[in-house]
């Protein structure tokens, strides 16, 4: 009897080659690995996507409004010429004799899902399917993972919600971007994630703008060992007047209140949290950060990226005290720091669904540090750190306030007495010297003080500030607006809120600054993201719907309802199909386009029916305004038959003057070449020239 193979099928060849070493498949091929009863091949990320619209159609090759909505009943893929031959080479594989079953190796999550099945759908397999989910490159968990594969129908609709967000994002963003394209006579990319981030980004940059600062005045005492400050006050005479009182005065406590407190450490990584931390830290944007802990998810270092949780699951447990320890042992800054490990801080099943958060492997050791690219090892380092705070005890210190009162005015101070450090001594010896520690105490200790006792003042100083407006978005903040948004709307119980998910908003960030509607602005480490004016532009003209933060929420919401057998996938997608065609069917341009989208090209005159400017382009001289279609078109008629080059001078004059003057006019009649004015005529709705000569006589005329 032949022998039989399980065909494993990963997402890249880095992880293919891994999971090869560990089955035993040591035979190299021509794209795969063979041995051990197992055949290990793999994807290059998608081999195939959803086709574009001129798939369906050949006229859907041109932008035309009366072309929408486009609504494929049946969906087609392509497939990029670079990936044909690794596609056509697992479908010899797939349908291999000696292949049994066929296994989803690639990663463990929604776009993992569709990668493959897109794979096993476009190959016509019919054998059976299993699925490895992993959420570590490490030996020991693929080998547990081959040990406890899964029917691959376990994840069905897992593939079905991934299928509805990929053929949802088609039909939003190929209508709505040809739509307002068309409309507005440039190109618009609209995206059902994309565009609520950009008016996230919009709205702030308003806020910015109308903001307007207001002074403020408060007086600060100099006392024995600390100081104290009074309440804002807006009248700088009033501050000045409460500065004189003070000199002169002695400061009474009136107020004494001691408080016990403690901040809990903080919670693991999942991936945004991590990116936001890598941005305001280290400077990464999230694609970067991305991009290096994918790498090291491939070199064992670090757990599965593209986490929702920052919790693990009980059965990790055991195992904590020796990975908490193995780590500290490989950061040498934080030597002597007394690590507790509490394990039920960090572990909790119910808040883990795919995949755990991101911690470091066994695998983690000082010597693997020293050896990876800088970035890789600023990234690896925040997430070892971030475990090892997670697990130990929390900051504890007493707060102390005083209220005092100095010339019929009351002052106050706080400071406070650490107890127990807890993680933030693993925070001040990480950071020491580096200049990034976030974690020192604002408030210092305050000296011994008591009801009644009085200070003198050895100083009143008058202090100014303005009030702030809010910050530009960085990449930090604007990740931590798209987790939130339309949360507030959405069910307590709903499982992802927000904008996009973690695996998709670095592609959103970055996608917004490659179409020009955000850009970076760089300060120090962080880059702050800036709406240009066509971002602001297009926010201006998009309806409510395509700009909701809720809706796209709700969308997400209802994605992973539909993962967990919740709602029906026909029901979501006719209910984006609807909003496709209500758009197309209702919506109306803004006016005064031409200000927000304006061309850039070269003005030429003014329109004679509606003002505007009319600029100039390749195929002749066109007037700005989007529902004015007036215009002196290169290759008409008339002109190509007398031979006239319609030059830009001669539009000038045109536009100016009514009339042109050229020269070497071709007779049809005659084949000889006249000289002679070229008059404009226009009704209101088409374009007309004729001939008129010295002598007052007319050559007639022509419509374009």
């Amino acid at each position: 009897m032949e022998k039989a193979y399980k065909l494993v099928i990963s997402e890249k060849p880095s992880v293919g080659k891994s999971i090869a070493a560990v089955l035993g498949a040591n035979e190299r091929k021509d794209g795969y690995f063979m041995g051990s009863g197992y055949i290990v091949s793999w994807c290059f990320g998608h081999l195939a996507e959803l086709a574009e619209a001129a798939a369906y159609d050949e006229k859907y090759a041109k932008w035309r409004y009366n072309d929408l909505p486009i609504l494929p009943e049946s969906w087609q893929y392509s497939v990029a010429r670079d990936k044909a031959k690794q596609l056509a080479l697992l479908n010899t594989l797939m349908h291999r004799e000696d292949v049994s079953e066929v296994v989803n190796a690639c990663d463990a999550g929604r776009e993992g899902e569709s990668i493959f099945r897109t794979v096993y759908m476009l190959n016509k397999c019919d054998k059976p399917m299993k699925r490895l989910w992993i959420s570590s490159m490490e030996d020991t968990a693929i080998r547990k993972g081959f040990e406890t594969l899964k029917d691959g129908s376990a994840y069905d609709n897992l593939y079905a919600s991934a299928l509805c967000r990929s053929k949802a994002d088609w039909l939003v963003g190929i209508n709505s971007t040809r739509l307002f394209s068309v409309l507005y006579h440039r190109t618009l990319n609209v995206g059902r994630v994309v565009s609520p981030t950009l008016a996230l980004i919009v709205q702030r940059e308003a806020e910015i703008d109308a903001f307007k600062p207001e002074p403020f005045y408060t007086v600060t005492l100099g006392l024995p060992g600390f100081d104290a400050g009074s309440e804002r006050m807006k009248n700088k005479p009033e501050a000045e007047s409460l500065q004189k009182a003070c000199g002169s005065q002695m400061a009474v406590v009136k107020v004494v209140e001691r408080k016990d407190k403690s901040e809990k450490p903080p919670a693991l990584y999942d991936l945004t949290t991590l990116q936001r931390d890598a941005n305001r830290i280290l400077g990464f944007t999230a694609q970067q950060t991305l991009e290096y802990l994918q790498s090291l998810y491939e070199k064992k270092l670090c757990t599965y990226p593209r986490t929702d949780s920052r919790y693990l699951t009980s059965d990790m447990a055991d195992g904590l005290p020796a990975l908490v320890s193995n780590v500290a042992a490989a950061m040498p800054k934080v030597e002597g720091v007394p690590i507790r490990v509490n394990a039920t801080q960090v572990i909790n099943d119910k808040k883990v669904s795919d995949h755990h958060a991101v911690i470091p492997t066994a695998n983690f050791k000082e010597a693997a540090l020293t050896g990876l690219p800088a970035g890789e090892r600023a990234v690896l380092e925040l997430v070892a750190l971030r475990l090892l705070c997670a697990v130990v005890q929390s900051y504890e210190y007493t707060e102390t306030a005083v209220t005092l009162e100095c010339a019929g005015h009351s002052f106050s101070a706080k400071g406070r007495t650490v107890m127990n450090p807890g993680w933030r001594a693993l925070m001040e010896a990480h950071y020491s010297g580096k200049g990034e520690n976030e974690t020192s105490d604002a408030a210092k200790a305050l000296p011994p003080v008591d009801e009644g006792q009085t200070f003198t003042v050895h100083s009143a100083a008058v202090k100014e500030g303005k009030t702030t407006p809010p910050k530009h978005y960085t990449e930090d903040t604007l990740l931590s607006a798209m987790e939130v948004a339309g949360a507030k709307e959405m069910p307590e119980d709903a499982e992802r809120k927000g904008l996009g998910t973690p695996a998709t908003r670095a592609a959103i960030l970055e996608k917004l600054v490659a179409t020009g509607f955000v850009e970076r602005k760089k300060s120090k480490k962080t880059a702050s993201l800036i709406p240009t004016h066509a971002g602001i532009s297009l926010i201006t003209v998009l309806p409510e719907q395509l700009q909701s933060p809720l809706m796209t929420a709700e969308w997400e919401h209802r994605l992973k309802e539909i993962e967990r057998g919740e709602e029906f996938p026909e029901t979501f997608m006719q209910g984006i199909r609807d909003m496709v065609c209500e758009l197309v069917k209702t919506y109306k341009t803004v006016l005064g386009a031409d200000v927000l989208f304006p061309s850039g090209r070269a003005v030429v005159g003014k329109c004679p029916r509606c003002g505007s400017d009319v600029t100039e382009s390749k195929k002749g001289y066109f007037c700005e305004r989007n529902d004015c279609h007036f215009g002196l078109w290169r290759d008409n008629r008339f002109l190509a038959a007398k031979k006239i080059n319609l030059t830009k001078k001669m539009a000038e004059t045109l536009l100016k003057d009514g009339k042109t003057y050229a020269s070497g006019i071709f007779s049809e009649k005659t084949g000889k070449t006249y000289d002679a004015y070229i008059v404009l005529e226009d009704d209101g709705t088409k374009t007309a020239y004729r001939l008129e000569f010295e002598r007052g006589k007319a050559n007639g005329k022509q419509y374009s």
